[in-house]
C-alpha cells in the first residue's frame, strides 16, 4: 500500500516520496489525531483558517491544545497568509498551522505561491505545518499543489474518501518527515492497531480506476457550473471562489442573519438541504450556508429552481 501511494506522488506530482515515510491510516480523521499527538503537547496553540472544517478545532481541543482561528477574507482568497500567521505568532507563539486546499467549507484553493510563502514563514518561525490534501484531485480552477513539493518538514494528510470515492472504507494516509514516522507508528499501533487489510486491497485497486474517477470529477464540475450560473438568478449572487472539492459557500445575509434558521427553513419549505455556516465559522458563520454539489445534475438543477422559487416568495 505504501509503495503504491509513493508511486502515485511520482505519477501525479513528479515528487519522490520514500514509502517508509508513508503511514496508512483509518481515514484522514485518524491522521489528524496521530499528527496532533505526534507534533504537539497539551497547551500548544495551533492556527487554523476561519471558516474551516469543525473537527480541526474539536480534535485539538479534545487533546488539550488550543485552536487559534485566523480570520480570512477575499483579499487572500480566504486562506491564511504568511503575514497573518506572523501576526498571530507575534501575539502569542504558535506551535503549528493547519492548511487545506481545496478547503472545506469554502471550496477555495491556495495558489502555489501563496502556499509556498505560508510554509516558508511558518518554518522560519519554527511553526510545524500540517497540510490537509484530502480534496486533491477535485480541482477545477487550478492544479492543486502538494506541500511535499515545497517542504521536507511538512506533514501531509490525505484520504481515499473524496477523489477516490471510498468514504465508507475508512482508509487514508500520511506523509511525515522521517524522524516522526516511528513515533506515529507507535501511536497508531496502540490506538487503532492497523488499517483493515480488505480496505488496503481495495484502495490499491482504486489507483487503477482513474478513468472512472475522472468521469465522476467531470460530473462534479458540471454540477459546479449549474450552481455558479443558477444561484445568482435564484437570488444568491454572493459566494466564495468555487475552485475545488464539491462545495459552494454562499452569503445569505441579504435574507437572514441566522444561517441555522435559514438552512432549517430552506429544508422545511423548499426541501433543499444546506449546512449552516455556524458549523464552520463561530464568528461570521451566521451569514453563510454551504451547498454540496456531489449529487446528480438533475438534483442540482431542481435544487436551484426550488431555492429561487422560495427566495422570490420572501
Amino acid at each position: 500500500m505504501r509503495a503504491r501511494i509513493a508511486r502515485y506522488y511520482q505519477e501525479v506530482w513528479r515528487v519522490g516520496v520514500e514509502p517508509d515515510r508513508i503511514i496508512v491510516t483509518t481515514g484522514s480523521s485518524s491522521g489528524f489525531i496521530l499528527a496532533f499527538l505526534a507534533l504537539f503537547e497539551p497547551g500548544d496553540r495551533v492556527a487554523i483558517a476561519n471558516p474551516g472544517y469543525p473537527p480541526y478545532r474539536h480534535i485539538l481541543t479534545a487533546l488539550g491544545c488550543e485552536p487559534v482561528l485566523i480570520e480570512t477574507g477575499p483579499a487572500a482568497r480566504w486562506a491564511i497568509t504568511g503575514e497573518s500567521l506572523r501576526a498571530a505568532h507575534a501575539r502569542r507563539p504558535l506551535a503549528g498551522v493547519l492548511v487545506a486546499s481545496p478547503a472545506n467549507p469554502t471550496g477555495t484553493m491556495m495558489t502555489p505561491q501563496a502556499l509556498a510563502e505560508l510554509i516558508a514563514v511558518a518554518e522560519g518561525l519554527g511553526i510545524r505545518v500540517i497540510s490537509d490534501e484530502i480534496y486533491h484531485g477535485l480541482d477545477y480552477a487550478m492544479p492543486a499543489t502538494t506541500a511535499l513539493q515545497l517542504s521536507e518538514r511538512a506533514v501531509v494528510i490525505n484520504s481515499f474518501s473524496k477523489y477516490f470515492c471510498m468514504t465508507g472504507w475508512r482508509i487514508g494516509w500520511m506523509v511525515a518527515p522521517a524522524p516522526l514516522v516511528r513515533p506515529i507508528e507507535r501511536l497508531q499501533g496502540n490506538l487503532a492497531i492497523s488499517v483493515p487489510t480488505l480496505s488496503q486491497i481495495a484502495a490499491q485497486a482504486a489507483f487503477d480506476g482513474r478513468a472512472e474517477l475522472e468521469a465522476i470529477k467531470h460530473g462534479y464540475e458540471d454540477n459546479r457550473k449549474i450552481l455558479i450560473e443558477g444561484l445568482p438568478k435564484a437570488g444568491l449572487d454572493q459566494f466564495l471562489p468555487v475552485d475545488g472539492a464539491f462545495y459552494l459557500y454562499a452569503d445569505v445575509s441579504r435574507f437572514s442573519n441566522d444561517s441555522f434558521d435559514f438552512a432549517k427553513r430552506l429544508l422545511q419549505d423548499a426541501h433543499v438541504a444546506a449546512t449552516p455556516g455556524v458549523d464552520f465559522d463561530p464568528v461570521n458563520g451566521n451569514k453563510f450556508v454551504r451547498f454540496c454539489y456531489a449529487g446528480s445534475a438533475a438534483d442540482m438543477g431542481e435544487a436551484v429552481e426550488r431555492i429561487g422559487g422560495w427566495l422570490h416568495k420572501r
